[in-house]
């Protein structure tokens, strides 16, 4: 099941309506955050290079077929893409440049995501552009930020991973089988980036409107990777001990962790005291719920050693579907390690329209991506534009620029 919300609807405008965001930036932190901007009503101009587009629209396998059977776009493109238009223009040639300037000029954001100093030799670098457009939003986002002795050094989401101190965190511990620093599934840093670009820009955006003064962003995928350690940072500030890996296990809680059912895996997630006597009471041993070692959370993750062999050999006793049952009405969170399938394939995922699907005429088949996750109740985002093709709407855009 799938929801359709392609089609424009003109009492629901979004709540950026209005907003012009010139879209400089590849691969995925910046797309991210403008495809955020565009899924909330923003007009997000994409300028690719021409003939050869964003990096990821060869990112594949898996790739898009067009409809006379050839290649087309990866995935990967598609995933930070929806809703923007796609403008041809080199950058390099003083026509291209000169294209750009005339698209900020008329800008409220622009994102780039290019080297330090990178876009000042063609004059469309902030100090540039904000000459042109004093009221420009300007955000750039680089691996390690605008000054510093790595400002010049190039960033990749896995090695910030492991320069962020992410990997040291992340997989089995030292001694068991596998043991050794692991990078997250997604490019989380890019995410991550993306996200807190979007929310930079807005605040920026409200205080351009209010003031008529435009400023330069800085987000650095290393300083949010430092920022995305959270706890983790605090518990090593706290402790003046670094984190290590722990596997699934959480350094703050337990239980919280997967657990053996016969017939496959369920995580089970205690936040609390009242949960865990809770969960001892639906494995049929309230006593362990009150016993010393266990009855706070503080005594559990120091005794986690002692507690986890005993609620293992709990659970292996049920099924997957009786033991998520069982918490479930017990009120203990729980849930099932699903494959990505079955993501959307959740009753939760089908009642959330968590799947889009958009058309686009050079394409075989309809585009899914996934749904924005905001819900807002008087302007709710919009899907009124697939994953462009390469400059597709170079007329449009191009054609209404002056000479």
């Amino acid at each position: 099941m799938t929801t359709d919300r392609s089609a424009p609807n003109p009492l629901l405008a979004g709540p950026l309506a209005g907003i012009k965001v010139l879209d400089l930036s590849r691969v995925l932190a910046g797309p991210w955050a403008t495809q955020t901007l565009a899924d909330m009503g923003a007009e997000v101009i994409k300028v690719e290079r021409p003939g050869v587009g964003d990096d990821t629209r060869q990112w594949g396998p898996p790739f898009t077929t067009a409809t006379d059977g050839s290649r087309s776009d990866a995935a990967y493109f598609m995933c930070a893409n929806r809703g923007k238009k796609s403008v041809e223009l080199d950058m390099a040639s003083p026509e291209g440049a000169d294209a750009i300037r005339k698209l900020a000029a008329d800008a409220d954001i622009v994102v780039e995501n290019f080297k330090v100093g990178g876009l000042a030799k063609y004059g469309l670098d902030y100090a540039s552009l904000s000459a042109l457009n004093p009221r420009l939003v300007y955000c750039s986002i680089t691996g390690f930020g605008q000054t510093g002795p790595d400002a010049h050094r190039a960033g990749y989401d896995y090695m910030i991973q492991a320069m962020g101190g992410l990997m040291s965190i992340t997989g089995q511990p030292d001694g068991a089988d596998g043991a050794e620093p692991m990078k997250v599934g997604v490019a989380v840093v890019d995410l991550f980036t993306g996200l807190y670009a979007s929310n930079a820009i807005l605040a920026a955006l409200w205080h351009a409107r209010a003031s008529g003064e435009g400023q330069h962003i800085d987000i650095a995928l290393f300083d949010v990777q430092a920022a995305m350690l959270a706890n983790q940072a605090t518990n090593y500030f706290v402790s003046g001990k670094a984190p290590t890996r722990m596997g699934n296990a959480h350094p703050n809680l337990a239980p919280y962790q997967p657990f053996p059912c016969s017939d496959g895996m369920v995580i089970i997630a205690v936040g609390n005291d009242g949960q865990f006597r809770k969960l001892c009471e639906a494995l049929g041993q309230p006593d362990m719920g009150h016993d010393e070692r266990f009855a706070r959370n503080a005594d559990r993750v120091a005794n986690r050693d002692d507690l986890a062999p005993r609620l293992k050999d709990l659970t292996v006793r049920h099924t997957m579907a009786g033991l998520m049952k069982l918490l479930e009405d017990h009120g203990v969170p729980c849930g099932p390690i699903n494959h990505i399938d079955q993501v959307f394939d959740e009753p939760q995922a089908l009642h959330r329209g968590l799947t889009v699907e958009q058309t686009r005429d050079d394409l075989s088949a309809p585009v899914k991506t996934v749904a924005s996750p905001i819900r807002m109740s008087k302007t709710p985002v919009r899907y009124d534009r697939p994953p462009p093709a390469l400059g597709a709407n170079n007329a449009d855009v191009l054609g209404k620029l002056k000479p």
